[in-house]
Formats: structure tokens, sequence, C-alpha cells
């Protein structure tokens, strides 16, 4: 299927310079099928900024890494929590090659003692009494 020409209406003044043809439109249909939708059903459950540094900003300039520390990260593969507010959306904004985000619900919002226990190894072995109880 051919492209239309450029024609504008006398009657109406629309270009039709960017119409597409069929095969085009029903192509990019078929790609918007393909996009996995999200986990979360319902969004509106999702409260919370999940944002995690990836990349490193040690060559980057004064105001980026001002942005992530205003954010509270300090270190690669630190994870902060922030709920949803346009401040915050604005930070992420301008360290948006840097970081992942992700839309948590409240109840995964974990604190930093929370992720440190997640973190732990197991100790490798038991106490099972005290030689201070055997006395």
């Amino acid at each position: 299927m051919a492209l239309r020409p450029i024609v504008v209406s006398r009657l109406t003044g629309i270009c039709t310079k960017h119409l597409v043809s069929a095969r085009a439109v029903s192509s990019s249909a078929r790609r918007l099928q393909d996009v996995p939708q999200p986990s979360d059903p319902n969004p509106a459950n999702n409260t919370h900024f999940k944002i995690t540094l990836t990349r490193s900003a040690i060559s980057l300039g004064d105001r980026i890494k001002g942005t992530l520390e205003s954010l509270g990260i300090h270190r690669r593969f630190q994870t902060v929590y922030h709920r949803h507010d346009p401040e915050t959306a604005g930070k992420i904004l301008a360290v948006k090659e840097l970081v992942h985000v992700e839309n948590v619900p409240e109840h995964m919002v974990k604190t930093k003692e929370q992720q440190t226990l997640e973190r732990a190894a197991k100790r490798g072995y038991k106490v099972v009494g005290s030689r201070r109880q055997l006395l």
C-alpha cells in the first residue's frame, strides 16, 4: 500500500502529509497488543517508589551527586523507598540513567534495618546454653 501524497484540503485545511498506510497502522496496533501488562492490575495500590542505584556517579557533576544524596542514595545497589510525590518524581527524572525504579505498595516498603536483616548470613551455629547457667 502506498503512502498518500502531501495534499492540503481546501475545505478543512488538513495536511495529509503525515498519514500512514493501513499496513503501518495495523503493525503498530499489533505491537501495542504485545506490550506486557503491569504486574499489579490495580496501580492505585502502588504508593511508593523503590529506587536502586545501578550506575555510579563518580565522574558526574556535583548537581547529579547532590540529587542522589537528597534521595538518600550513597552507594551502588543501595535501595531506598520514597512516597509518590512530584518532588521525588522530579529527582528521579534527573538521575534516570543511573537508577532502577519500581512502583511498590505500602506493605512492600522495608526499613533500613529490615533490609540489613534480609542480607545477613545465617550464623552457622546454635547457642544451646551458657556456661554460667551450669554454675
